[in-house]
C-alpha cells in the first residue's frame, strides 16, 4: 500500500552554516535510495525539513513493498555450458546453483545470439522486497555520504561509541502511522521526538507523531518548532521586515540563512544603543553587529544607520525585557571597539603609514606593498593620461591606496579594506576623488557590484587589477581549475567591465605593455602579455553570453582578437541585426568560401597586394560586375564604419550578396593564367576585408 514515508533524526545542535546543506543531502540521499529500489512512484514528492535540532523527510507514495521484476540472467556460453556431446558440463551445474536455480534443465534455458557467439538464459520472476529493508539501505547510504564539515565522536548511554556531525538523541521511521523498526547509530525508531527546547515544559517535551502526514503541523501545534528551513527564514524575513516599520532592514541572505539555521521557533525584537555610536562610520557598526553577533541593522530612508537593531530569538514571551537588555549589553563593547578602533586611526593620517607599508611582503617573488604600490602607482598616471583624466590624483589615490590595512579598524575587519581609507582620506583633508579611490579601486568586487564613479578610481582600479594580473601570472601563479588563489578571473572581469560599460578608448595590448613595465626591476620577469590576453578574451566571451548574445555572433568579433572594447557591444548589436537579414546566411558562407581561399594563397596575395585589383584582368562579366560593385559600395562602407554605424556597415553588404554569387557561379578563381589567378585574388581580398571590417561575418555560416 502506498502512503507517506516519515524520517526524523533529533540530534544536539546542527553547525548552522552547514545545516541547509545537510537537509538537502539528507533528504536526496533518501529519496535517490529508495527510487533506485524502485518504491516510489513517477509522482512522489519529498518533502526536506531541517531545524537547527532535526532533520528529516517526508516522501508522498511510498510503496510497502517494490513490485515484482523480470529478469533475464545470462547463464553460460553454450560453448562452456556443453560439451562436444551436447551434454550438461560441470561448470554449468555450478552456475545454476550459484544462482539459486540447481534443478534446472537445459531445456529449461532460452539458447539465444550473445555477440558473435550463443549463449544460454534464464529468465525468472524476482519477488518484490519489504520496504524495510531496503530504507535501511537508503538511511545508511545517505547519513554516510552527508557532508559534514567534521565528524564527531560520541558515546551511547549503552556504551557504544558511534560518530555523526553532533550527538543523535531518536530516530523516527514512519510509514502512514506504522513505525518500521529501523537501527541507525545505535537508536531504533519510533514515532517520538522532542518538542522546542526551551517552549515546551521538560515534563511535556516528548512529542508523538501520529502518522508521517501530520509531521509538520505537529511540530508546529505541539512541539513549538517550525520544521522547514525556508518556511522559517521566509517567516524571519517578514517579522523583520514588519518590526523595522517605516525604516529599512538590512538582511543579507547568508545572514537570514545563518539565523534560520540557529532557531527553532523564530521571534523578532528590537533593541538599541546609545546615540554617540552613530558618529561610528556606519559601515563599522554594521559589520559588527552582523558577523558578531547575528543582529539585523536598520537605517532610514536615505540609508543612515539608525541606533535600533532586530534580534531574532528562540524564545517567545510577553517579557522580553531580559532578552532585549542581554542582547543590548552584549552589542555595547562590540560598539565601543569600533569606536575606539575609528578614533585612534584618525591619530595618524594615511601618509604617514605608507613606510611601514615596506614591512608587509605581497609576495616573496614580487617585494613588499610598498614596491607594489611603486608600480600601481605609476600604472594608475600612465592609465590617467591615456584617459585625459588628473594625472597626479590617479597617482595620490594609488599611492593612499592600501594605506588603511595598516589600520586598527582593518585589522579587525578585513572586509573594511577600501571603505575605511575612504573615511580616513577625508579626515586627513584628502580630495574626494583620491578619498573615494580607496574603496572605488577594489571596484567591481563581484558580479554584478557597480564600477567606480571617478576618473581617478577607474584609473587606480584599472592598475591595481593589472599589476595582479600580470605580476601573478608571471611568477606562474595562474589559475588551474576551481583554484584562483589570487582571484585573477574576479580582476579581469572587473577590467573587462570597466572597459566595456564605460566605454574607455584603450588597447588591451597598451594596458598590458604599460603594467608590465612596471616590473623591469624584477629578477626573472616573463613577460605574460600573450597569455593574459587570451585568458581574458575567454572571460569577454563569457561577459557577452551573460548579455544574451549567441557563441557563433560572440565569435564573429572576438575572433578579431579585438584590442579595444570600447564598441564591442555595437559590433555585436551589429552582428545581430546583419544575421536577421535575408542576405547574411548567403553572404556569411560565401565569405567563409573566401576565407579559405586566401589562407592556401597567402604566398600569392603577399605579392599582389600592393597593386591591388587590375581592371585590365577582368574578363568574366560576373567579375566585372563584383568588382565595380566592391568600388562603388566601398565610400559607403568607410562613411558608414568611420562615423560608427557598424548596423549600417554590415548592412550595406547586403546589396553584394547577388554580386557574389554569381562571382562564385561562373568564375574559375584558381586560373591558369597567373596573372588572372592573382588578380581574382586580390578581387577577393578587397572584398575580404570590407566584409570583415566590423566583425568576421564568416563565424555566423553553419
Amino acid at each position: 500500500m502506498n502512503q507517506t514515508l516519515l524520517i526524523e533524526l533529533l540530534t544536539e545542535e546542527l553547525p548552522p552554516k552547514a545545516l541547509s546543506k545537510l537537509g538537502t543531502a539528507f533528504a536526496a540521499g533518501i529519496v535517490n535510495g529508495l527510487k533506485s529500489r524502485d518504491f516510489l512512484e513517477a509522482d512522489s514528492v519529498a518533502t526536506t525539513y531541517a531545524t537547527p535540532r532535526r532533520l528529516a523527510v517526508a516522501i508522498t507514495k511510498v510503496r510497502a513493498t517494490s513490485p515484482d521484476k523480470s529478469i533475464r540472467e545470462k547463464v553460460l556460453p553454450v560453448s562452456v555450458a556443453l560439451d562436444a556431446e551436447g551434454k550438461p558440463t560441470a561448470p554449468l551445474a555450478k552456475k545454476l546453483a550459484a544462482l539459486g536455480f540447481p534443478d534446472l534443465q537445459v531445456a529449461d534455458l532460452e539458447r539465444a545470439q550473445d555477440g558473435k557467439a550463443e549463449s544460454f538464459f534464464y529468465t525468472y520472476t524476482a519477488a518484490g522486497s519489504a520496504l524495510q529493508g531496503g530504507l535501511q539501505a537508503a538511511l545508511e547510504d545517505s547519513v554516510a555520504k552527508l557532508p559534514i564539515p567534521k565528524v564527531m565522536s560520541y558515546q551511547r548511554p549503552d556504551g557504544a561509541t558511534v560518530q555523526f556531525v553532533r550527538p543523535v538523541h531518536s530516530l523516527i521511521a514512519l510509514h502512514g502511522a506504522a513505525v518500521l523498526p529501523l537501527t541507525l547509530l545505535g537508536l531504533t525508531a519510533s514515532n517520538v521526538t522532542e518538542g522546542h527546547r526551551f517552549l515546551t515544559a521538560p515534563g511535556q517535551r516528548s512529542v508523538s507523531v501520529a502518522d508521517a502526514g501530520s509531521y509538520a503541523a505537529t511540530l508546529l501545534e505541539k512541539a513549538k518548532v517550525v520544521p522547514g528551513f525556508e518556511e522559517r527564514k521566509e517567516k524571519i524575513r517578514a517579522s523583520l521586515l514588519e518590526k523595522a516599520g517605516a525604516d529599512q532592514v538590512l538582511m543579507p541572505e547568508a545572514l537570514l540563512e545563518e539565523v534560520a539555521s540557529l532557531v527553532e521557533w523564530p521571534v523578532v525584537y528590537e533593541c538599541h544603543f546609545e546615540e554617540e555610536f552613530l558618529a561610528v562610520p556606519q559601515e563599522c557598526l554594521i559589520l559588527t553587529m552582523q558577523t558578531n553577533q547575528k543582529y539585523f541593522a536598520l537605517t532610514d530612508a536615505a540609508g543612515k544607520l539608525r541606533s535600533r537593531f532586530l534580534i531574532v530569538s528562540n524564545i517567545a514571551t510577553a517579557t522580553p525585557e531580559a532578552i532585549i537588555g542581554g542582547n543590548e549589553r552584549v552589542v555595547r563593547p562590540r560598539l565601543s571597539d569600533a569606536k575606539f578602533f575609528f578614533e585612534q586611526d584618525k591619530k595618524k593620517t594615511l601618509e604617514s603609514r605608507l613606510p611601514l607599508l615596506k614591512n608587509v611582503v605581497y609576495h616573496n617573488k614580487l617585494g613588499t606593498q610598498a614596491e607594489r604600490s611603486d608600480r600601481v602607482t605609476a600604472l594608475a598616471g600612465a592609465i590617467a593620461a591615456k584617459l585625459g583624466a588628473d594625472v597626479a590624483l590617479a597617482e595620490r589615490g594609488a599611492r593612499l591606496s592600501k594605506a588603511d590595512l595598516l589600520t586598527d579598524m582593518v585589522g579587525e575587519f578585513p572586509e573594511l579594506q577600501g571603505i575605511m581609507g575612504t573615511y580616513y582620506a577625508r579626515h586627513d583633508g584628502e580630495s574626494e576623488e583620491v578619498a573615494l579611490a580607496a574603496s572605488e579601486h577594489y571596484q567591481p568586487r563581484f558580479a554584478g557590484d557597480s564600477l567606480p564613479t571617478t576618473n581617478t578610481g577607474t584609473a587606480v582600479a584599472l592598475a591595481d587589477k593589472l599589476e595582479t594580473l600580470v605580476g601573478i601570472w608571471a611568477i606562474g601563479l595562474q589559475p588551474t581549475g576551481d583554484k584562483d588563489p589570487f582571484a585573477l578571473r574576479r580582476h579581469a572581469l572587473g577590467v573587462l567591465r570597466m572597459l566595456i560599460e564605460k566605454r574607455l578608448p584603450l588597447s588591451i595590448s597598451g594596458l598590458l605593455a604599460d603594467a608590465v613595465k612596471q616590473f623591469a626591476g624584477v629578477a626573472n620577469f616573463k613577460d605574460p602579455s600573450a597569455e593574459v590576453t587570451a585568458f581574458m578574451l575567454d572571460r569577454l566571451r563569457g561577459i557577452l553570453r551573460e548579455r544574451g548574445f549567441t557563441p557563433n555572433e560572440i565569435e564573429a568579433v572576438v575572433a578579431q582578437n579585438p584590442d579595444r572594447l570600447d564598441d564591442i557591444v555595437q559590433r555585436l548589436e551589429a552582428v545581430q541585426a546583419f544575421a536577421a537579414l535575408p542576405e547574411s546566411a548567403s553572404l556569411a558562407a560565401a565569405n567563409k568560401r573566401i576565407t579559405n581561399i586566401l589562407k592556401k594563397n597567402e604566398e600569392a596575395l603577399s605579392q599582389v597586394a600592393a597593386g591591388g585589383v587590375n581592371a585590365a584582368l577582368l574578363q568574366d562579366e560576373a567579375e566585372k560586375k563584383l568588382a565595380a560593385s566592391v568600388v562603388r559600395v566601398q565610400p559607403e562602407v568607410d562613411a558608414a564604419f568611420g562615423r560608427g554605424d557598424f548596423t549600417g556597415t554590415l548592412k550595406t553588404l547586403a546589396q553584394l550578396r547577388d554580386d557574389v554569387d554569381a562571382f562564385f557561379n561562373d568564375v574559375m578563381v584558381m586560373a591558369e593564367d597567373v596573372a588572372l589567378r592573382n588578380n581574382r585574388l586580390a578581387l577577393l581580398s578587397s572584398l575580404h576585408g570590407m566584409m570583415n571590417r566590423v566583425a568576421d561575418i564568416s563565424k555566423l555560416a553553419a
